[in-house]
């Protein structure tokens, strides 16, 4: 303190006084969020009690991480702490969400021995934003669905079919998980079996309707099969052959059993997968089980 009767210290005086570095408070004053009260007759600047509780309030501020523009906005009453502190709480949000994203990525390589190339597109689909991954899921929706008659309003819930979303805090698995799908989902092959699926299973069962393409149809297969395997009836038994005469009727059963074996795609059933994984819900079951034993049991009227 200078011994003038004033109170005022120089800037030496009040870096002993908080504990700060002459060249931090010069810094802060350089920029404006601790002004000097005013000037000694040598140009040394001054600064008085008031100084010291500004100056801790900065010094909190930053160790908060705000930045000196924030800071100095709260100091001249532009704005309040509370104010400040909720869009840091934004900022620092999606800054974890960003660094979750990146140590899942790294996790996955590590676990999977990544190549640099595999490594850089896994980064690349990982931290695309939230608006780029819906791009990537709509245009892939728009292209299997365009033309397809939607007016049976429910024909997405039925075939399970929903876009996958990744959330802002991912998990390791639903990271990998993304970026096996937005692979999946750009191949043109995978979006060819994909719309062939949907265009056979579109509408609903007709005279013009083969056989193993309604979904309808799909849902009595399930409920049969599961029937069946429940009371242990095995596929070449004749009681099986009566159950498919109940599920296909006059149809050949050669000619089923091929739209069945093409709708057991592993492709599709693994698309499911991810999708269940990277919303975060239970992946919906494939009722493999089911198929199986109808395709067993076409084969043992087919001898194949």
């Amino acid at each position: 303190m200078i011994d003038d009767g004033t109170g005022l210290m120089t800037i030496g005086e009040l870096a002993r006084t908080t504990g700060l570095t002459v060249r931090t408070i010069r810094y802060w004053s350089d920029e404006g969020a601790l002004p000097p009260v005013t000037r000694s007759t040598g140009g040394y600047r001054l600064y008085d009690a008031e100084s010291v509780a500004r100056l801790e309030l900065i010094r909190t501020l930053r160790e908060l991480g705000l930045g000196l523009d924030a800071v100095s906005r709260v100091l001249a009453g532009e704005t309040t702490v509370a104010q400040v502190a909720a869009a840091h709480v934004s900022a620092l949000d999606a800054q974890i969400r960003s660094l979750r994203v990146t140590r899942a990525v790294l996790s996955t390589v590590a676990r999977r021995g990544s190549t640099p190339k595999e490594t850089t597109l896994m980064n690349k689909l990982a931290r695309l934003s939230a608006a780029e991954r819906r791009r990537i899921t709509e245009d892939f929706m728009a292209e299997v669905f365009e033309g397809v008659d939607t007016a049976d309003a429910d024909i997405r819930t039925r075939l399970r079919f929903a876009a996958a979303d990744l959330p802002d805090d991912p998990t390791t698995e639903q990271v990998d998980a993304w970026v096996e799908l937005a692979e999946l989902i750009q191949d043109p092959g995978f979006r060819g079996t994909m719309r062939r699926m949907i265009e056979s299973n579109a509408a609903d069962r007709g005279p013009d309707v083969p056989t193993g393409s309604s979904l309808w149809f799909v849902s009595r297969l399930v409920r049969l099969a599961d029937e069946a395997l429940s009371e242990g009836v095995a596929p070449d038994s004749p009681r099986a052959a009566g159950i498919l005469r109940a599920l296909i009727g006059d149809a050949d059963p050669a000619v089923v059993r091929e739209r069945l074996t093409s709708m057991t795609c592993v492709r599709l059933a693994r698309y499911r997968e991810l999708s269940a994984i990277v919303n975060g819900v239970e992946p919906p079951s494939a009722y493999e089980e089911q198929f199986g034993w109808v395709v067993a049991a076409l084969g043992a009227r087919t001898g194949s």
